[in-house]
C-alpha cells in the first residue's frame, strides 16, 4: 500500500516575529521542516508534499533539491483546510501521514507506528501526556477507554481543561477516509477555522478504531512557535546529541556547551572541551582532541591529534599526531599528513602538508604542495593569486624556509633547498640550494633622525 506524507508548513509564524517562514527556522542549523523532511524520507517509497502557503517562495527555494511536490494554501482557514489542499495529488487506495513542519524532532519510529496502524485500517492517532497541557486540544474517551473526540483548548469546557492527554495534531488515515471526511468539516468554532481534529468524532461515529501512539518523549512532539521554544528546543536537542557522543567514548568538558549541527562520528578517549561547534559530517579518530572554542565542519580529524583552542577547520583532512592551532585557520582542500604542525595565526587552503612538516607562526599557505619534514617560517606567505589565477606552490622535502618570505606562484623549491629571511622567490630553487631574494642593506653613519616640529 502507497503512503503520502502531508507536511503542513503554509503557516505565517507570526509570533517568530520574522520574516523568514516559521519552519525555516533552524535547530542544530537545519531548518525545521528539512528535520521533518529527512525523517519522512527513511518510510520506505512515501511520497512527499509540502503544504506552502505565507513565504511560498522562500520555502520551495530552500527545498529546491527535495523530492517533493509542493502545494498552495493561498488562505489559512485551518489544519483541515491545509491537508485538503494536497489530496488531489495522493493515492485514494494508500494511507496519509499527516505531519508538521514546525514540529521537527518526531522520530520515523513513531512515524511508522502511526502508518501501520492506517495500513490496517484504523486512524493512527498520536497523543502525549502534559503535565502543563494548556494550548492544545484534549483527548476525549468513553467509559471504555476509546477515543471519541478532540476538543480544542478555547472550545472545551471547565472540566475538559483539566485532560493532561494532548492531541500531537499527527496522525495517520487511510486516504478514502480523508477524502470522504474532510468536506464535511464546519468552520464553526471560536477560531472559524476548519480543524484537522474533528475527523476524530465522525471515525467514532462510523465505528473506525482509532488507535492511539504515544511518543518517546515529550520533546519529540513539541511544536515551536516562538524564539524561546526554539531555543529550548535546540538545548534538548543538543544534550542528546552529547550523551551520544559521551556513550560512543568521547570525554566532554561540559555537555550544555558542544552543538552538533550535522553528524559527528568519535572513536574512543576523544576529548572536547567546551564551546565547539560540529558541523556537517565530522569524524574523530582515538585519542583526538579539541581544545575549547574551536569550529570543525567536514572533516577527518586523525588519532591523537590535538586541535588548540580558537581554531577553525573547515572541509580538510588532519591525519595522526597532528598538532593544529592555537588561533589557526584550515580551510577546504587541507591535507595533513601524520606529525605535521600548523600553530598559531596560520591559515591554509587547498595545502597537502607532508609528515613532519611545520608551519608554526603567522603564514598563509595556499595552493601549495609541501614534502615531509620542511619548515616554514613564521610570516611566509604563498602568493597563490594573480588577480585571475591561482597557482600552485611546490615545496619539496627537508626544505628551511626562512622567516617573512614570499613565494610567488608558480614557483618550486627542491628538496633539501633553504631559502633566507626576507626574499621573495619567483623562480624554482634546486635541491639543496641556498635562495636569498632581498635588497642589499645599507647602513648610513651621517644620518639624522626626525625629530618633532615644535
Amino acid at each position: 500500500m502507497t503512503t503520502d506524507i502531508v507536511i503542513l508548513a503554509a503557516g505565517q509564524g507570526s509570533r517568530m516575529k520574522s520574516s523568514l517562514p516559521k519552519v525555516l527556522h533552524a535547530v542544530a542549523g537545519k531548518p525545521m521542516v528539512k528535520h521533518v523532511l529527512d525523517q519522512a524520507r527513511n518510510i520506505k517509497g512515501a511520497s512527499v508534499h509540502v503544504v506552502i502557503g505565507h513565504g511560498a517562495e522562500l520555502l520551495q527555494g530552500a527545498l529546491s533539491e527535495e523530492r517533493v511536490t509542493f502545494t498552495l494554501q493561498e488562505q489559512q482557514l485551518g489544519t483541515g483546510h491545509a491537508v485538503a489542499q494536497a489530496l488531489p495529488n495522493v493515492d485514494p487506495e494508500g494511507v496519509t501521514l499527516i505531519l508538521y513542519g514546525d514540529v521537527p524532532l518526531t522520530r520515523v519510529d513513531t512515524m511508522q507506528q502511526l502508518v501501520s496502524s492506517a495500513v490496517a485500517g484504523h486512524l493512527g492517532l498520536l497523543t502525549v501526556h502534559l503535565q502543563q497541557p494548556a494550548g492544545y486540544g484534549r483527548i476525549i474517551r468513553n467509559a471504555t477507554n476509546d477515543v471519541i473526540a478532540i476538543v480544542e483548548q478555547k472550545d472545551a469546557s471547565a472540566a475538559q481543561l483539566l485532560i493532561t492527554e494532548v492531541n500531537t495534531g499527527i496522525m495517520a488515515v487511510p486516504t478514502h477516509l480523508l477524502l470522504k471526511w474532510l468536506p464535511l468539516l464546519s468552520a464553526n468554532n471560536a477560531q472559524g477555522e476548519y480543524y484537522l481534529t474533528d475527523i476524530i468524532a465522525m471515525a467514532a461515529e462510523q465505528g473506525i478504531s482509532i488507535e492511539t501512539q504515544h511518543p518517546a518523549c515529550e520533546q519529540e512532539v513539541q511544536g515551536v512557535n516562538n524564539r524561546v521554544q526554539l531555543a529550548e528546543l535546540e538545548r534538548w536537542y543538543q544534550l542528546q546529541q552529547a550523551q551520544l557522543l559521551m556513550l560512543d567514548g568521547a570525554t566532554l568538558a561540559d555537555p550544555s556547551r558542544v552543538d552538533i549541527r550535522g553528524k559527528v562520528t568519535v572513536a574512543g578517549d576523544v576529548i572536547i572541551d567546551i564551546n565547539v561547534v560540529f558541523e556537517g559530517d565530522v569524524v574523530l579518530e582515538r585519542g583526538v582532541v579539541i581544545e575549547p572554542n574551536c569550529i570543525i565542519k567536514n572533516s577527518v580529524i586523525g588519532e591523537n591529534s590535538r586541535i588548540k583552542a580558537n581554531t577553525i577547520i573547515e572541509e580538510s583532512t588532519i591525519g595522526a599526531c597532528c598538532d593544529v592551532g592555537p588561533f589557526a585557520r584550515i580551510r577546504p582542500g587541507t591535507q595533513m599528513a601524520s606529525g605535521a604542525k600548523v600553530g598559531n595565526f596560520v591559515e591554509t587552503k587547498k595545502a597537502i602538508i607532508g609528515e613532519g612538516s611545520k608551519i608554526s607562526h603567522l603564514s598563509y599557505v595556499g595552493d601549495a604542495i609541501i614534502g615531509k619534514n620542511t619548515n616554514i617560517g613564521a610570516g611566509t606567505i604563498t602568493c597563490n593569486y594573480d588577480g585571475v589565477n591561482k597557482s600552485l606552490t611546490d615545496i619539496g622535502d627537508n626544505v628551511f624556509i626562512g622567516s617573512n618570505t614570499s613565494l610567488v606562484a608558480p614557483v618550486k623549491v627542491g628538496s633539501g633547498a633553504t631559502v633566507g629571511a626576507g626574499s621573495t622567490i619567483t623562480k624554482e630553487v634546486a635541491d639543496s640550494h641556498l635562495a636569498v631574494a632581498r635588497g642589499k642593506q645599507t647602513n648610513l653613519s651621517n644620518w639624522q633622525r626626525p625629530v618633532k616640529k615644535s
